[in-house]
C-alpha cells in the first residue's frame, strides 16, 4: 500500500508502541503529547490517519481540540483507549463518534504488552468499526510477520472487551497476591468473562466478540502478566498495600482503577448483576479487605452456571 502519514496522539508506552510498528512499515509517523514542542495542529496537517492513545483522563480535552481544529474528510480516526469516562460514561470511541458524527471511528484492542511487542515477540490484535475500508486500511498498516492484525465490525465490543478487562485484571491480581491457587483464578477469569459479556450483551455489543482476541485473548494476557499495571494494582493489594501508595509507585496509568468507579455508576443505574466488580469496586474504595471481598464472592447464593446472561 501507499506510505500513509500518521499522527499518534499520546506519546506513552501503547502510543510509542504503535508508532514503532507503522514506522517499520514504511508508514511516517508524528508522535504528540501535552508536553510536545509541535502544536497538534502542526501534528495533525495533511495526515492521512489520526490514533489516539491518550489516557482516558486526556480523551475529552484530546476530541475537543481535534474538532476545534478541523479534519479532512477523509482522514481516518482510531482510539487505541481502554476506559470509561466519568462524566458521561462513554468509551473513548462514542467520544469520538460523537464530536466526528460525520466519519466511522476505528477502535484498535488485543492482547497487546507494549514491552513485548517492542522486543518484537509475536502478537495479535483487532481494528473495529462500521466502516469496513478505514478497519482494512489500519489492518494493512500496523500487519508484520511478529503483530498480526484482524478485522471486527463490532467497534463497541472491541472496546469493551479491552476495557472491562482491566477490572477482572486486578481482580486475578489480589488472586494471586493473596495466593490463592490456579484453581481460584480459573473460576475468577471464567466468572470474570461471563460478567464482561453480561454488560456488553446489555449495552449492545455482540456476545461472539467477547470470544475473540479483545475479549478473551486481553483477559487471559493482561490477568496472567506482571507487566500488566492493572494486576500489579491488585497483586499489591493482596499483599496488603494501600492503593494509594500503589498508584503513586505505578509507572504508567492503571485505567482499571477509573473504569471500575464508573462501571457500577452505570450498573446501578441499569440494574446489572456484576458481583466480581462490585467487590473490586469495594475494595478499591478501601471499604473491604482483599480477603474479605474473595470471601464475599464464594458466599453469594448457589445458582445454574448458566442464566439469562450467563
Amino acid at each position: 500500500m501507499k506510505p500513509k502519514t500518521l499522527a499518534i496522539l499520546g506519546a506513552g508506552a501503547w502510543g510509542s508502541t504503535l508508532g514503532q510498528l507503522a514506522s517499520e512499515n514504511g508508514h511516517q509517523v508524528r508522535l504528540w503529547s501535552r508536553r510536545s514542542p509541535t502544536s497538534l495542529e502542526e501534528v495533525l496537517a495533511e495526515v492521512d490517519i489520526i490514533l489516539s492513545a491518550v489516557s482516558m483522563r486526556g480523551v475529552t480535552a484530546t476530541v475537543t481540540q481535534v474538532q476545534a481544529l478541523g479534519i479532512a474528510p477523509d482522514t481516518i480516526v482510531v482510539t487505541a483507549t481502554k476506559g470509561l469516562d466519568p462524566q458521561t460514561t462513554c468509551t473513548p470511541s462514542q467520544l469520538w463518534q460523537q464530536a466526528l458524527a460525520d466519519r466511522s471511528v476505528v477502535v484498535l484492542a488485543g492482547p497487546n504488552l507494549s514491552k513485548e511487542i517492542q522486543q518484537g515477540l509475536p502478537a495479535a490484535t483487532v481494528v473495529a468499526s462500521q466502516n469496513m475500508e478505514a478497519a482494512k486500511q489500519l489492518q494493512m498498516v500496523f500487519s508484520s510477520p511478529s503483530f498480526r492484525v484482524y478485522t471486527n465490525s463490532d467497534p463497541l465490543g472491541v472496546e469493551l472487551g479491552g476495557t472491562l478487562k482491566n477490572v477482572m485484571a486486578i481482580a486475578a491480581g489480589v488472586c494471586d497476591g493473596l495466593q490463592l491457587g490456579t484453581n481460584a483464578k480459573a473460576a475468577l477469569l471464567t466468572r470474570g468473562l461471563a460478567e464482561m459479556i453480561r454488560v456488553g450483551s446489555h449495552w449492545g455489543a455482540q456476545t461472539e466478540t467477547f470470544y475473540g482476541l479483545s475479549g478473551l485473548g486481553d483477559l487471559l494476557a493482561t490477568c496472567n502478566s506482571p507487566l500488566s499495571r492493572n494486576y500489579q494494582v491488585g497483586y499489591q493489594l493482596g499483599l496488603g498495600k494501600s492503593l494509594s501508595e500503589i498508584l503513586a509507585n505505578l509507572e504508567g496509568t492503571a485505567e482499571g482503577v477509573n473504569t471500575t468507579q464508573v462501571l457500577i455508576q452505570r450498573a446501578k443505574a441499569q440494574n446489572i448483576s456484576v458481583p466480581i466488580s462490585y467487590q473490586v469496586y469495594k475494595l478499591l474504595e478501601g471499604e473491604i479487605t482483599p480477603k474479605a471481598a474473595v470471601e464475599a464472592l464464594m458466599l453469594r447464593d448457589v445458582k445454574p452456571e448458566y442464566d439469562q446472561f450467563m
